[in-house]
């Protein structure tokens, strides 16, 4: 019987190459690497402003609407990563930095599965370069000034009611989104309700993913609206005097990490914001430095490509100034029962009733590619054991008659060379089907356009109900002079609409919009659907309860 090892085992058996021959791989010379033991580095922003390098082709990854059947969006983009450099293709792959709450409650490790992962697995999924800790602590330093401000006269007129500004933490913490705090009397502050987010909510991350340099870092920061005064004033951390030494603390978190495929490709992990609350994806630094680095940039958007891909198009590309050159929709036939209505316990089984009523999620992602934001694209079918010949005919059908090719994908037991044929696929359409990139809206269409617009254009809606207590934030925001910015919907990531529940491909239905907020720093106003937690709690039994250290300093659970 073969033998099935664990994605840490196999991390833990492979023979990494030194991170000086992964850089001199990336073309990076030694004097821009600063290196973190033997098999992590840092690359110097210099290196970005002096190279002469054109940029290389940019390939985004994305997927289907998740379902817990999983559809292996990280493994395909490492695993596609491989299979161009196996067919002889220069290329680099760039990631988002997975953050310790899930990794501990739910998912047990984020950096890849099987034989397509990046390593050091262990590192990257617990304390990797400190990026993380650097962030939460620029978020929590501002918190910090904001009510020592307040203690020491509140010269500005902060009203302790209207603070929006939240505390955070890298973990999963239910008990802390909701805490009132400064009690104890005059000594110990002014008592207020405040909470926390999770680090990857904060718009410190938001920040660090979106700026082009230090310059751009701190004037980001100085631009965030920490809360409003008594006579509904915005105030900002710039008025705090805090971009200064928030920036300070995120001089080296800002640095892109290089780490590498387990093949030895060359990978880019930085920064990482869930894409249902922000944008989803890896740093700006990150990208464009990988795209100095290669010929082909393979990179992936957070949970399904109504959220992550719509926000890399629409904010990070629109930001950034970045056109993709071709896309891929990540598809397993599990989910797609899974999305036609089948309990998880019978995916194993052949039907094609459940395939035909679930396959309409993917043809709307892969529609949203092709028609809104006119790009080439192919479908990566993650290829399981129990998917059977008939049930893969049937998607590559329904495909083709989208205009769109279908490549199966085995990376997770083969590696690069089950990624070989998708590669291929990639490579032609990069290089002979030109897109004509478009966005969902124009940045001066009003904020309720641009969001009637992803409603319509990108989930398949009807429209939008904007609560009255939206509508008037909607109306601030505007008089402030941010209606130019682009939109962030922060929307459930189990379903095209803001109800969970409705799988597949629901129409009809419309998008209620509770709260509009301004990431002045970021650059994007955030709109709050449904009911979308940016601090998750622990499920009944978390990942963390699988994982252990042995003697010898060995991590075992870590997925």
């Amino acid at each position: 019987m073969k033998e099935y090892l664990s994605d840490i085992e196999i991390a833990q058996r492979a023979k990494t190459e030194s991170i000086s021959v992964i850089a001199e791989r990336a073309g990076i010379d030694e004097k821009y690497v600063e290196c973190y033991g033997k098999n992590k580095a840092k690359i110097d922003l210099a290196f970005l402003t002096e190279t002469k390098r054109k940029n290389g082709k940019l390939i985004l990854v994305t997927a289907i609407t998740p379902t817990p059947a999983g559809e292996g969006k990280t493994t395909t983009t490492i695993g596609l990563a491989d299979g161009l450099r196996k067919i002889g293709e220069n290329v680099v792959v760039a990631l988002r930095e997975p953050s310790l709450g899930p990794v501990f409650g739910v998912k047990g490790g984020a950096a890849g599965g099987g034989y397509a992962q990046v390593v050091p697995m262990e590192d990257i999924n617990l304390h990797f370069t400190g990026d993380f800790h650097a962030i939460g602590a620029a978020n929590n330093l501002l918190a910090a000034m904001i009510d020592n401000h307040i203690q020491q006269g509140n010269e500005l007129g902060i009203d302790p009611r209207r603070i929006t500004w939240k505390r955070c933490v890298d973990m999963n913490d239910r008990q802390l989104r909701f805490i009132v705090d400064g009690l104890g009397g005059k000594a110990n502050g002014t008592p207020r309700e405040d909470g926390y987010d999770i680090t990857v909510a904060s718009e410190v991350m938001a920040i660090l993913c979106l700026a082009n340099s230090i310059d751009d870092l701190k004037a980001r920061l100085a631009r965030i609206i920490i809360g409003y005064t008594y006579s509904g004033e915005p105030v900002k951390a710039g008025q705090l005097k805090a971009a200064g030494a928030m920036t300070a603390l995120l001089k080296d978190a800002l640095k892109p990490n290089l780490v590498q495929t387990l093949e030895g490709t060359p990978a880019f992990v930085h920064g990482g914001p869930f894409a249902n609350i922000a944008h989803g994806c890896n740093s700006v630094i990150a990208t464009k430095t990988a795209l100095k680095c290669a010929d082909y940039v393979v990179t992936e958007a957070g949970f399904g490509a109504d959220l992550g891909a719509e926000k890399f198009f629409d904010i990070k590309c629109r930001l950034a100034g970045l056109t993709p050159d071709a896309v891929v929709v990540v598809a397993t036939v599990r989910a797609l029962k899974m999305h036609g209505g089948l309990d998880k316990k019978s995916l194993g089984t052949e039907d094609i009733q459940a395939l035909g009523k679930g396959v309409v999620n993917l043809l709307r992602h892969v529609k949203n590619v092709k028609e809104v934001y006119r790009l080439p694209c192919v479908v990566a079918v993650n290829r399981f054991p129990t998917d059977t010949d008939k049930e893969i005919d049937f998607i590559i059908e329904k495909c083709r008659e989208l205009g769109v090719n279908v490549r199966l994908s085995t990376v997770w037991a083969d590696g690069g060379a089950g990624g070989e044929d998708l590669a291929k696929e990639v490579v032609r359409l990069c290089n002979e089907e030109k897109g004509d990139f478009t966005f969902a809206y124009k940045s001066e269409a009003t904020i309720a356009e641009k969001i009637e617009a992803v409603v319509k254009k990108v989930y398949g809606g009807d429209g939008v109900i904007i609560t009255p207590a939206a509508q008037k934030e909607i109306e601030t925001l505007e008089k402030l002079g941010f209606s130019s910015l682009p939109v962030c919907i922060a929307k459930t990531q189990y379903s095209f609409s803001d109800d969970p529940t409705l799988l597949g491909a629901p129409s009809g239905f419309k998008v209620t919009v509770k709260k509009v907020k301004v990431s002045a720093g970021a650059g994007f106003i955030v709109v709050l659907t449904g009911d979308v937690m940016t601090m998750p709690g622990l499920p009944k039994h978390p990942a963390a309860e699988n994982i252990d250290v042995d003697s010898d300093g060995v991590i075992h659970g870590l997925f």
